[in-house]
């Protein structure tokens, strides 16, 4: 396609076409009213005109009779000018004035009427227009007396010639500006259709440009582009997830069959086959709870989970937690504790139990304390062992925090930590999957919050900041109490 062709199959060439015949249609509107009421008014000037003059010939002609009549006619014909004066006899004969020639049937009727006429002085015997009104007067004379209508037609061609310079002048302008404004929005749509297409074909790091002005196509810019940043964000997250998932799983799943084949190949008793069952079972137990996490997050991730928020108190949920891992801490070597005051919250109960079930978990797996941390001469036997869950209120947040006296994490790692499969060297040794942290990272971010990662002095402090929600009734309350200030 041309580039014409593209210009004008443009959305704002085709409306400025509309408005330009919009206006043109206006502007020839009131010019028009304009002509037709111009002549209007020229009309009845001369009727007005004609009818006093009539009424004036009349008494002449009432008080002098005929010769008097003849001679004023006679006397007002000679003066120059636009007017028209004609007297006939009854037989229609000429008797004075200065016309030469009327439409026939005109002087037979009595009344107005426009009709083309000559005068007895005229050179070039061109016929012109008038109008004119016919008297019949007593004995069957009859009086015509009239004006010519050159005037009227002069001015109505004078306000046609403008018109048609206006209309011109609009059409001209108005396509310009079409052509200017098209050209203007087909460079921006053609550069974001050059972004689109480098995007389709698979480079997720394009952006659409966005210029100064702030208009509705910088705002739409935005917003792909935004939605952009996230689809990128998303895929990237995608891939990690899938090399990380080809990695991490497959020793699992190789030693899980390496030990079914182990199994058969030995032709042991039913104690052994029991056994290798077990470690089976105990090795698919492991990887579905692996699944199951990557559900979870991809649940929170994509805000699936949404649907089912409801009010709760973020105390209740840790006083929960306390008391479902308090057993597990003890049997551990660990002391857990538990901290709270009321912090009504509106969320989904399930995901943040589970959020802070992971960095309970997380506390008592990593939170020992480690024996190069203690004072010269202490055993690392006899350093802190508590762990210590919060749920407190903090301005507009609800803080869930997990702290514990282990190693905790450097600083430099804590944003590494909370990726999927990511275990730090320290945690090597040990059992689980890597997703205890991006979980509790993916249920914040669902809310509207954060994952925050900091010093516990020693050890880790792992806190869900959720933005804090009331009670329902609480926050009907809240908005009675603003409605002054919005109205202020």
């Amino acid at each position: 396609m041309t580039a014409f062709g593209k210009l004008i199959r443009t959305t704002a060439f085709r409306l400025t076409l509309v408005y330009l015949f919009l206006f043109a249609l206006f502007a020839a509107s009131l010019l028009g009213y304009f002509a037709w009421n111009t002549r209007r008014l020229i009309t009845e000037q001369i009727t007005s005109t004609v009818n006093a003059e009539t009424e004036e010939i009349g008494e002449i002609y009432s008080r002098r009779g005929l010769r008097g009549l003849v001679f004023t006619i006679e006397n007002r014909a000679l003066r120059p000018g636009a007017n028209l004066y004609l007297v006939t006899t009854p037989t229609g004969q000429a008797v004075a004035g200065n016309v030469g020639s009327l439409t026939a049937g005109v002087m037979g009727s009595s009344g107005w009427s426009e009709t083309e006429y000559r005068r007895l002085d005229d050179q070039d015997k061109t016929d012109h227009r008038a109008l004119v009104r016919v008297t019949e007067l007593t004995s069957g004379f009859r009086l015509l007396i009239g004006r010519d209508l050159e005037e009227r037609r002069r001015l109505f061609g004078i306000i046609a010639k403008a018109a048609q310079w206006s209309l011109l002048i609009v059409i001209v302008l108005g396509l310009g500006g079409g052509i200017f404004v098209a050209r203007r929005v087909l460079r921006r749509i053609d550069a974001m259709t050059g972004t689109t297409q480098r995007i389709m074909a698979g480079d997720l790091s394009g952006r659409l440009p966005v210029g100064r002005s702030g208009d509705e196509l910088d705002r739409l810019a935005e917003n792909l582009n935004a939605m952009l940043e996230r689809i990128e964000a998303l895929m990237i997250g995608l891939k990690e997830v899938s090399d990380n998932i080809a990695h991490d799983l497959k020793t699992p799943l190789t030693r899980l069959r390496n030990r079914a084949e182990e199994a058969l190949a030995k032709s042991g008793n039913e104690t052994e086959y029991r056994t290798a069952l077990e470690r089976t079972i105990e090795e698919s137990d492991g990887l579905i709870r692996t699944f199951n996490a990557l559900l979870m997050i991809a649940r929170a991730e994509s805000g699936q989970a949404r649907d089912n928020m409801d009010d709760f108190d973020a105390a209740d949920v840790a006083n929960g937690i306390h008391e479902l891992y308090e057993p597990l801490a003890e049997e551990d070597g660990m002391s857990l504790h538990v901290k709270t005051v009321s912090a009504p919250l509106h969320g989904n109960r399930e995901l943040i139990s589970q959020a802070l079930a992971n960095l309970v978990e997380n506390a008592i797996k990593y939170g020992k304390p480690v024996a190069a941390l203690q004072p010269l001469g202490a055993d690392a036997a006899t350093g802190s062992r508590e762990i210590l869950i919060e749920a407190r209120r903090d301005g507009d947040r609800v803080l869930l925090s997990v702290t514990d006296s282990g190693p905790g994490i450097p600083e430099a790692y804590r944003s590494h930590a909370v990726e999927r499969f990511v275990r730090l060297e320290a945690s090597r040794t040990l059992p689980g999957s890597g997703l205890g942290l991006s979980l509790a990272s993916a249920v914040a971010t669902l809310h509207g919050g954060d994952l925050i990662l900091s010093d516990g002095n020693p050890g880790l402090r792992a806190t869900l900041a959720l933005p804090a929600r009331a009670r329902v009734n609480e926050r009907v309350a809240a908005q009675m109490q603003d409605v002054p200030q919005k109205v202020a």
